[in-house]
């Protein structure tokens, strides 16, 4: 399978306890932080989170996105688990690579993994910015709608992986839970994309995150009542319209943060980063300046 690389970088391997992962890489060491970034959850990768971004945010600092175990090309590695795992994997990939501490960015399930790696590991994290992030909500909308989630998420592989199969059909149809408009995605992310749905190991590794993180009657990730403990510089980007996140959570997290600032975006939905690019990129220059 040809895997999609984002223009502007290279692509590297790292070894870590998990398995050999791959990693996209751009730019050169520089005097400022470099910026490590963490792809969300589903059929996701680095190469789509970030395709429009590794290379202007590679033009004055080194830029690392990894594919987490048991996706993208690493979807041979076997899956980890919930953000406490993944986030160990992300900290050990960063020693491997020989980056002290970083500027960590995270989308979705990548928000709660980064928020984790500020918590559990803060020397490594210099600041965060969160797109849409997960890890920031006591309940998924109703005790119903938890409760069923819960369910489906406990059921064993020989029915959860033709499940995902199939639904992974529908892939393209599915994208317009993730934006509001899909024809401001680029045609070569949403393609892999696709790609990614139909490999039969894909989504697994969502799913052992979903394992990990869906409680019976509440999440086991809602990390709200610590964010006030996480002092470094952070931006929260999320897309008013977005149907899988609640804006709400970034900003009731935002609030208790002494170093933090919330941009919502109108009329733009989940893959904010990539649906409101322009945007996106002019808040984080912004917001990099500011701490240079």
């Amino acid at each position: 399978m040809t895997r999609l690389v984002p223009s502007g970088a290279d692509v590297r391997s790292v070894a870590v306890s998990a398995g050999v992962l791959r990693v996209l890489h751009a730019g050169a060491p520089s005097s400022l932080a470099p910026l490590v970034l963490i792809h969300g959850g589903g059929t996701d990768n680095a190469a789509i989170s970030w395709y429009r971004l590794m290379e202007p945010l590679s033009e004055d600092r080194e830029v690392w996105a990894i594919d987490l175990p048991g996706f993208g090309a690493s979807v041979s590695v076997p899956p980890v688990g919930g953000p406490g795992a993944l986030a160990g994997v992300v900290a050990e990939a960063m020693a491997a690579l020989g980056i002290p501490r970083a500027v960590v960015f995270g989308v979705s399930m990548g928000g709660d993994v980064a928020i984790t790696l500020a918590l559990k590991h803060p020397a490594l994290v210099s600041g965060l910015v969160l797109i849409a992030p997960g890890g920031l909500t006591p309940i998924l909308r109703n005790p119903t709608a938890q409760f069923w989630a819960w369910v489906a998420a406990q059921a064993p592989d020989w029915m959860l992986v033709p499940a995902a199969r199939f639904a992974n059909r529908f892939v393209r149809s599915a994208l317009r839970a993730l934006v509001t408009d899909p024809s401001t995605l680029p045609p070569e992310a949403v393609e892999e994309f696709v790609r990614e749905a139909r490999d039969p190991r894909g989504g697994v590794g969502y799913a052992r995150y979903n394992q990990a993180t869906l409680g019976r009657r509440g999440m086991l990730n809602d990390h709200t009542g610590q964010m006030s403990s996480i002092t470094v510089p952070t931006l929260f980007f999320n897309g008013a319209d977005d149907r899988l996140v609640d804006p709400d959570d970034s900003r009731r997290a935002a609030a208790l943060m002494q170093d933090a600032r919330l941009v919502v975006v109108p009329h733009c939905g989940h893959w904010a980063q990539l649906e409101a690019h322009d945007r996106f990129l002019a808040e984080v220059r912004e917001f990099l300046g500011d701490m240079a």
